[in-house]
């Protein structure tokens, strides 16, 4: 109970701190945003990245592809998916 009252608590300051923040601040963090994405050094770093992760996503892609055709195969020898 003590939980739950501190959690809404806290969502209803936060809350009423983000309104009195109010758009010029959100209008602030976004620019602030936007200029570090468009800046050269982070768009490299980002592409490079990507570039280093793609073979380990497509393995991970490959891998998930595999073990639900073997839960399949299995599932359909055994007549049933309990029995994995």
């Amino acid at each position: 109970m003590k939980f739950r009252t501190g959690l809404i608590l806290g969502l209803g300051v936060g809350f009423i701190l983000g309104t009195k923040a109010g758009r010029e601040r959100y209008d602030q963090m976004k620019a602030a945003l936007d200029s570090v994405r468009s800046n050269e050094k982070v768009q490299q770093a980002t592409a490079v990245a990507d570039r280093s992760t793609a073979r380990v996503r497509r393995a991970a892609g490959s891998g998930l592809i595999t073990a639900s055709e073997k839960i399949k195969e299995r599932a359909e020898g055994n007549g049933s998916a309990t029995n994995l």
